[in-house]
């Protein structure tokens, strides 16, 4: 087990425990309490730490093998690394994960596994086309839709968002669609500020589910950052938040006349070949998909089966398998969705940030490649987390899906990612 075994009451974990960033402060909230939705967040910030860190680990390691003679000539994968990847996400299980599905695809190589059950409390195999919420991994999917509406002239990466929808954020009318795509609005991340006014006793854990089970509509995303102070003004610095996600969704929807999960599949989904995708609106999982459970010290686990996507909306909506986030990210990289030039304008990191981060996607070192990078994007929701990462070429791709997780602040998670993640790195070289 990675996790220590200290715990932390509730009374005090909500009492007002700071949200850890590695970039620019992330939050805005008027009222200093911590809540299951910042602390989630801390927890997204140490998932793209720990992805950074896997990368950096899986090079070492592949140079180290390199020098030693262990790989001669280019450098390869172990003969059979199928046994190690497998290894992997059953290690994720054996450490407390419910379920995991995971894929990694090169030249020479291609691996589909799968461990654990689809729920936290049935005994039905996670499958390696069982579909999981991608949260985040939306980003890349809305940041395509508005690229493809900069390519038909539509508007421009620097038309403000108040051109589209006058008066969206009424003290930030500077903000452009490129802020927005690339967390430079200076806005809070903005899910806990939409929560917590429905949060009304932070003792209460089923409080919070309650909270996330409720229906939001996309203005309430905006009004509760409309209400608090923002980190910086437009154009500042780095500043990751889901509510700027949710207004590009806004602004399409705007623009096309169009609801966004009919852009989606049409625009993306189709093309891109993800037959299991998903864009719902309402609560619930169906047929082989993963089901989302977090685990707080004091209480052990939590079911999630009644989290509405609307608390996420466009910026985490998804359902996908992870074969369907391979599609989606080497469709993208091949120019499939967009002209190569837009592709090169989302892969150019758009500010300084630790994760390089462009226009719906960031890059990673190659651990295979010095000097060259993977692309893509992860996401976590409150039960689940996922990532989707591919070389330049396409060539070389991986995608990792997991549900089950830890979202109690101050100790080690229950499983380590990287105990698959990193196996999975490798196995791209």
């Amino acid at each position: 087990m990675h996790r220590r075994t200290s715990t932390i009451a509730l009374s005090l974990v909500l009492a007002g425990i700071p949200a850890a960033t590695t970039a620019a402060p992330t939050t805005g909230d008027s009222d200093d309490r911590a809540t299951p939705a910042s602390m989630a967040a801390e927890r997204d910030e140490e998932l793209r730490s720990a992805i950074r860190d896997a990368a950096a680990t899986a090079r070492a390691t592949q140079a180290r093998r390199s020098a030693s003679g262990e790989l001669p000539g280019p450098a390869r994968v172990p003969r059979s690394p199928q046994p190690t990847l497998e290894a992997g996400v059953e290690q994720l299980v054996a450490d407390g994960a419910i379920g995991v599905t995971a894929r990694v695809e090169t030249p020479t190589l291609r691996w589909a596994g799968s461990a654990g059950t689809r729920s936290l409390d049935g005994d039905a195999p996670a499958l390696e086309r069982s579909p999981l919420r991608v949260a985040s991994n939306t980003k890349t999917m809305i940041a395509t839709l508005v690229m493809q509406e900069v390519e038909a002239g539509t508007w421009t990466l620097d038309t403000p968002a108040d051109d589209v929808i006058p008066g969206l954020f009424p003290d930030h009318p500077e903000v452009t669609i490129r802020h927005l795509l690339s967390h430079t609005s200076g806005m809070p991340r903005g899910t806990n500020e939409l929560i917590l006014p429905y949060v009304e006793d932070p003792e209460d854990w089923d409080d919070f589910v309650t909270a996330i089970s409720r229906d939001y509509a996309d203005a309430e995303h905006v009004d509760a950052v409309n209400a608090v102070p923002w980190a910086s003004e437009p154009g500042e610095a780095y500043s990751y938040s889901n509510t700027g996600y949710v207004a590009l969704g806004m602004l399409l929807e705007e623009a096309t006349g169009t609801d966004v999960g009919t852009l989606v599949t049409e625009r993306i989904r189709r093309p891109a070949g993800m037959g299991q995708s998903r864009y719902p609106e309402e609560p619930g999982l169906q047929g082989a998909a993963l089901h989302e459970a977090m685990f707080v010290d004091e209480r052990g686990w939590i079911d999630l089966d009644t989290f509405d996507p609307d608390v996420f909306s466009h910026s985490g909506a998804a359902v996908a398998t992870v074969e369907d986030l391979s599609d989606l990210t080497t469709s993208l990289l091949g120019g499939d969705l967009v002209s190569p030039a837009t592709v090169e304008q989302m892969l150019a990191p758009s500010s300084a940030n630790p994760m390089n981060y462009g226009l719906g996607m960031y890059a990673l070192p190659d651990p295979c490649r010095p000097g060259e990078f993977l692309y893509g994007h992860d996401g976590a929701s409150f039960g689940s987390l996922s990532l989707t990462f591919a070389s330049r070429d396409g060539s070389r791709q991986l995608a990792l899906g997991v549900t089950g997780r830890d979202l109690t602040v101050g100790q080690d998670a229950l499983y380590d990612i990287n105990d698959a993640l990193i196996p999975m790195l490798l196995a791209t070289c």
